[in-house]
């Protein structure tokens, strides 16, 4: 047997493996026993299996069959079906997959910040309808949110649920009563998929290609699309060079060498500093510092803890870190904007006196724990023990090309894994609830909410389906007299994308709370929601919209102002008649 022989057959052994030879049948995680699929329109079901595995799908009489490619993937379109069920699918392959008490009706997508992932069970209410719970056609799913730099083809986890009680408890407060609504007034199924995160800015949920006619976006965005590599392969790459990049520039200095996560190590040399916050603006002897410093300090576990891990949140940590408990590494995270979030073996613990070591790394400009003081936690605020380390030349220093990103700032890390995967599921529509984390810049939002509405719509290649959304609510105290908001001025931002055609909004600012920017009174919400789908997504002829304003005129010393969509008239609840917190 010759070397080129054995060669070609080694090449053969690789693209055999590689082709899949002995993986199963698999799905995308949006499929699911108990889903709901849109009606009326041809559905595509994809998955992947071994490579040229033949495929077959099985839907009441009718038989689909499919080959998978070399890479394992596969795609079988099935013909519209109109609403009802249940309906069982089978595939057959290597393995079998059953899916089984399948709807066809109507899916919607509702996402947002947190007004829209507020849960039923955080609004306090407690469904009474049993019949609804028990025949109501409504199904759930709640995307597990993650994130990345290009389109998925997965979402990273969720499965479809039936209504109860104990299923909505946790699903979308607004999703679920404006479901609820449009199920009782069409009678046809309702599919509901919550992809939504609390905090999140609008740039956060569009795609790259949209975010870059953003000039603001483009340093962030342009290297993403430049990179070509999303995190996975990121990480990846990374750890190709990761023991030369260790041993050279990383691992290295007195605080390694002299092992001071040790929880024995002597003390003498440390001092003491007040955290959250910059080194630079802390201590005199660290301010043009780049490199290490090394923080201490002890931690007890809570009274009649009992778990299996114990989690150890420290924020954002400009610009990477290495986390020890009681001796051993438990973390390591690079990236200032990446949130840190340790699960430790409760085993490691003691109740009392465990020793956290952090070696924070800066290698250019600022450096420390950089989350503001507001969302960390008393494990981070306090006096901590420090230590200079190991110090560099910052203009040298090779930087670790690996994800540094926020999940509620980063401009397009939400989108391509938690909506990308979604777009090649035919939907109804879309409702959004959104704005709060762009009130500062309405400006801004003006362009930027219409061009995610234009985005969404070529990402899922349906035309003008329905994008309902709501407009931000009342919150704050009233100030005695009127003067500048930032949220009336997102409110007008939002307004503004109305337009576009098809799309509705759902006032709510009677409906907020001065206390809480979470409003309790979610079912109304959902109602207002519903009364638009009605109208542009059911074709249903009824006052879909609260006032809105039309057209002015000056009458002396008066101005009369014109408002749509006013009903029976306008009125106000003053007893005396008195519009309160207007202003021209």
């Amino acid at each position: 047997m010759n070397d080129r022989f054995i060669s070609v057959f080694l090449l053969g052994i690789t693209l055999f493996f590689a082709n899949g030879l002995f993986a199963d049948v698999r799905l995308p995680g949006m499929f699911g026993s108990n889903m709901v699929l849109q009606r009326d329109v041809p559905i595509k079901i994809w998955g992947w299996a071994e490579g040229r595995e033949k495929i077959e799908l099985l839907l009441g009489p009718d038989t689909y069959t499919v080959r998978a490619d070399r890479a394992g993937k596969w795609e079988i379109t099935l013909k519209p079906m109109p609403a009802g069920g249940p309906h069982e699918i089978v595939i057959l392959g290597k393995n079998d997959i059953y899916l089984k008490n399948i709807l066809f009706g109507d899916v919607w997508v509702c996402s947002g910040q947190s007004n829209m992932q507020w849960s039923l069970q955080q609004t306090g209410y407690v469904e009474s309808d049993t019949a609804f719970l028990q025949s109501g056609q409504v199904r759930l799913f709640s995307v597990k949110i993650d994130m990345d730099c290009l389109p998925r083809e997965d979402v990273a986890g969720g499965a479809w649920q039936t209504m109860s009680r104990e299923n909505s408890l946790l699903f979308s407060a607004v999703a679920y009563h404006f479901g609820k609504q449009v199920w009782q007034e069409t009678g046809v199924p309702i599919g509901l998929i919550n992809s939504s995160l609390g905090a999140t800015a609008i740039e956060t949920w569009m795609s790259n290609e949209a975010l870059m006619a953003f000039e603001a976006f483009v340093p962030e965005v342009g290297p993403v699309i430049r990179r070509g590599k999303n995190f996975e392969e990121m990480r990846s790459a990374f750890e190709l060079t990761r023991k030369t990049w260790d041993q050279q520039h990383y691992r290295k200095g007195p605080g390694i060498e002299g092992k001071w996560y040790a929880p024995d190590t002597d003390l003498l040399a440390w001092q003491e500093m007040e955290l959250p916050g910059f080194w630079e603006e802390k201590a005199a002897e660290l301010k043009d510092h780049d490199g290490a410093v090394w923080f201490r300090r002890e931690f007890d576990l809570p009274e009649g803890f009992s778990g299996d891990q114990y989690l150890i949140q420290l924020n954002q940590i400009d610009d990477y870190d290495i986390a020890w408990v009681n001796g051993v590494q438990v973390g390591e995270t690079f990236g200032r904007h990446n949130f840190r979030n340790y699960a430790i073996d409760a085993k490691l613990l003691k109740p009392k006196g465990n020793v956290l070591v952090i070696r924070v790394f800066d290698t250019d400009g600022s450096g420390g724990f950089s989350t503001n003081a507001f969302w960390g936690n008393p494990l981070i605020w306090g006096k901590w023990k420090y230590r200079k380390g190991l110090a560099i030349d910052a203009a040298t220093f090779p930087q670790a090309d690996l994800p540094n990103v926020s999940p509620f700032s980063s401009p397009g890390v939400l989108f391509p894994a938690n909506i990308a995967p979604l777009t090649r599921l035919p939907i109804k529509g879309v409702i959004w609830y959104q704005g709060e984390s762009n009130a500062d810049r309405a400006q801004e939002y003006r362009d930027l909410f219409p061009a995610l509405i234009r985005d969404w719509r070529k990402q899922w290649g349906q035309g003008d389906f329905p994008f309902l959304f709501v407009q931000l609510a009342n919150y704050g105290e009233e100030p005695a007299s009127p003067r500048p908001s930032a949220w009336a001025e997102l409110r007008e931002a939002q307004a503004l994308a109305l337009k576009l055609p098809n799309t509705g909004m759902a006032t709510a600012i009677d409906i907020g709370e001065a206390g809480d920017i979470h409003p309790q009174n979610k079912a109304e919400v959902g109602r207002r929601l519903c009364l638009a789908a009605l109208h542009l997504a059911y074709g249903r002829d009824t006052m879909w919209s609260g006032p809105q304003y039309a057209a002015h005129r000056v009458v002396g010393k008066q101005v009369v102002i014109r408002f749509d969509h006013v009903g029976k008239g306008l009125m106000t609840p003053d007893k005396y008649g008195h519009v309160r917190g207007f202003e021209v």
